[in-house]
């Protein structure tokens, strides 16, 4: 099993700038997804952004232009740079893996599948 530990999560006015880190420890195959996926309370959980460990990405509409996903592969460990944050972005982050699908990683993050590692989620905050 991947152990996800997320961290990067705080508080933040609108307009700053985070950055979350998710380093996957254990054993990973060489074919997988590395992103996340976020929940505000009253609020379905979303994906956010994904990648794949040959480097394609994908995002929510909502976060397109703002946040950026990216991996270092060396060091197991995915980030995601949040710019113009806005009060909507508050929620819990949760960092999430899920195995390569032949359809790609959107299916485990905006289709019918579930990535089946989780971490614990970091919270972020925006404020006006």
């Amino acid at each position: 099993q991947v152990q996800l530990v997320e961290s990067g999560g705080g508080s933040v006015q609108s307009g700053g700038s985070l950055r979350l880190s998710c380093a996957a420890y254990g054993y990973i195959y060489s074919s997988i997804c590395m992103g996340w996926f976020r929940q505000a309370p009253g609020r379905e959980r979303e994906g956010v952004a994904v990648i794949s460990s040959d480097g394609n990405t994908n995002y929510a509409d909502s976060v397109k232009g703002r946040f950026t996903i990216s991996q270092d592969n060396a060091k197991n460990t995915m980030y995601l740079q949040m710019n113009s944050l806005k009060p909507e972005d508050t929620a819990m982050y949760y960092c999430a893996a899920d195995f390569l699908r032949p359809g790609g990683c959107g299916d485990s993050w905006w289709g019918p599948f579930t990535p089946a590692n989780w971490g614990r989620g970091t919270q972020v905050t925006v404020s006006t």
